[in-house]
């Protein structure tokens, strides 16, 4: 065959022979080409660089080894009784419920528990101010996962007016001395905050729009915040100030990248806990005895599930 009947044979088989032919070459050449690996600005802790993005079956790999640290933390920290609270705070789709996803995935829901609290009801209105989440501290051996936390006064309440000034000045005041408190009484205590460019969030808020099953993440709330960049950008700043004490620090993470920002938490998680490798041997499964007496119920007696798929 010539150059140009293969050519033709390759456009048909690939759906392209309605379309015009300098069209069709064109589309037949950008399916054989790979795409470039996009990168991305992030910060390493001292200066800005472009990295690439994390190849997905690197990406995999690392999570998976970083997941099976995770469970060797949670076995020592059953033993041992610690108590661990994390918060995840940041601009709304930095990525916070990704990460939350990751940690608490392969960990037994007894032990890790994921704490989102919704708006406060009247009564819980009159109660001190951190009352409702003392109810969410961890026992011994428990590790809670905070998806958003206390701070909201010092977020959302603030800039939307949902709390006085008074109110406000009080948390500021009181947070420091609280979180002290938790950290005396023997708690763990990690505070990261998920910085995410507004271009960035920008996207993601487009893809929340456009994505039937992800949209409702995107509420009015966040709406409005997308609005209000600076305000959010100021209130973070005094936050930081007020409240990064030795004993609760805060931890940036650079979220532009949701997959590096995962990994990047995760290790980070780990090394803020002395925890040992205290997985158990495997279990050996004695042989199941005889069940020679039982007999099944007929099959046509039970209501089973359409196999649609």
């Amino acid at each position: 065959m010539s150059t140009d009947e293969i050519k033709g044979e390759e456009l048909k088989n690939n759906g392209l022979v309605q379309l015009a032919p300098d069209l069709a070459e064109k589309l037949l050449l950008a399916q054989d080409q790979k795409k470039p690996k996009k990168s991305k600005k992030i910060f390493d802790g001292s200066n800005e660089i472009f990295a690439k993005k994390i190849p997905k079956k690197t990406y995999e790999t690392q999570l998976q080894q970083l997941q099976v640290e995770l469970v060797k933390m949670q076995y020592w920290l059953k033993h041992v009784g610690y108590r661990v609270v994390v918060i995840f705070e940041g601009r709304d789709a930095a990525g916070k419920g990704g990460v939350i996803k990751r940690i608490a995935e392969p960990l037994n829901p007894r032990v890790c528990r994921i704490v989102a609290l919704g708006t406060p009801s009247d009564r819980e209105k009159t109660q001190w101010y951190f009352q409702r989440y003392v109810a969410h501290l961890p026992a011994a051996g428990e590790i809670v996962l905070f998806d958003r936390s206390w701070y909201n006064r010092a977020g959302v309440e603030r800039i939307m007016g949902f709390c006085t000034d008074a109110e406000y000045g009080e948390f500021m005041e009181s947070c420091p001395e609280f979180e002290r408190m938790l950290v005396n009484s023997g708690i763990i205590l990690l505070k990261y905050w998920f910085s995410v460019s507004d271009d960035e969030q920008e996207q993601r808020f487009l893809s929340r729009s456009h994505d039937p099953a992800r949209r409702w993440k995107l509420s009015p709330m966040d709406l409005e915040s997308r609005a209000r960049w600076r305000e959010y950008s100021q209130a973070k700043d005094a936050m930081f100030a007020r409240t990064n004490i030795p004993e609760a620090p805060w931890f940036t993470i650079e979220a532009d990248d949701k997959k590096r920002s995962r990994l990047n938490c995760l290790h980070h998680l780990l090394s803020k806990i002395p925890y040992e490798d205290m997985t158990p041997p495997p279990l050996e499964l004695p042989p199941r005895p005889p069940s020679e007496d039982y007999i099944r119920a007929p099959r046509n007696e039970q209501f089973f599930v359409p196999q649609v798929y």
